[in-house]
């Protein structure tokens, strides 16, 4: 499977390498492909969840809104002063707020995402017939347990200064007032949080190929999984 992904640079290249591996597994033939094994199949599953679960968590719309909103924004960042308090119940400023993490959120996936191409290619996986017969999300799990934090590490740095430059007026009194507030403290719970949603949703595209492998039209994932 190596040979037929290229080495991503970047959101672009990662969704463009998995579209080239799909083309090239299409070409090479039906259920059982010679030179192929369980283990390939178990990355073939990982490349092609984390393709879709990343392009809809990165297409914008609605979805980062709902994510933000979950993460509870004012009890993370919290209110100190009468006049801070104002401004975080206010909904001028919490649309905007939501905005700006929005962004950031964004940021974070964006940042994900390659990491986690490349886990999947270089993952060694001793007991892929165990993931395969494993439950709707077996190999996802897998996944997260070999990377453990490092999605949360890599987001880290990135979220605390983008919240230190946030560009919004409004946003950037209220974060310069949170006297005492740890910023990469925050930013370390707001990327546990993205962590836990890019996660979810992986999973979430998981299950989806594993109840109806047909809908891939990749023979490899079909010759596996659709056996079960």
């Amino acid at each position: 499977m190596t040979d037929i992904l290229v080495r991503p640079t970047g959101r672009r290249a990662f969704l463009g390498g998995l579209t080239a591996g799909t083309a090239g597994l299409a070409l090479s033939g039906c259920a059982g492909i010679p030179g192929f094994s369980l283990t390939d199949a178990v990355q073939r599953i990982l490349f092609l969840s984390s393709e879709r679960a990343f392009a809809r968590m990165l297409d914008g719309g609605g979805f980062w809104d709902q994510q933000v909103e979950e993460v509870g924004l004012e009890n993370l960042l919290g209110a100190r002063g009468g006049v801070l308090s104002s401004i975080l119940t206010s909904s001028l400023f919490k649309d905007r707020l939501f905005d700006a993490f929005g962004d950031i959120a964004y940021e974070g996936a964006d940042r994900a995402a390659p990491l986690v191409t490349e886990a999947v290619r270089t993952i060694g996986i001793q007991n892929a017939i165990d993931l395969v017969n494993g439950g709707p999300t077996a190999a996802t799990a897998f996944l997260r347990g070999s990377m453990g934090s490092s999605l949360i590490e890599a987001m880290v740095p990135e979220l605390g200064t983008a919240m230190r430059v946030a560009q919004d007026p409004l946003v950037g009194q209220a974060l310069a007032a949170l006297t005492g507030v740890d910023i990469p403290q925050v930013s370390s719970r707001v990327a546990g949080r993205i962590d836990d949603t890019i996660w979810r949703e992986i999973g979430v595209e998981e299950a989806g190929i594993r109840a109806n492998p047909r809908e891939t039209r990749d023979p490899l994932i079909i010759g596996v999984f659709g056996a079960l």
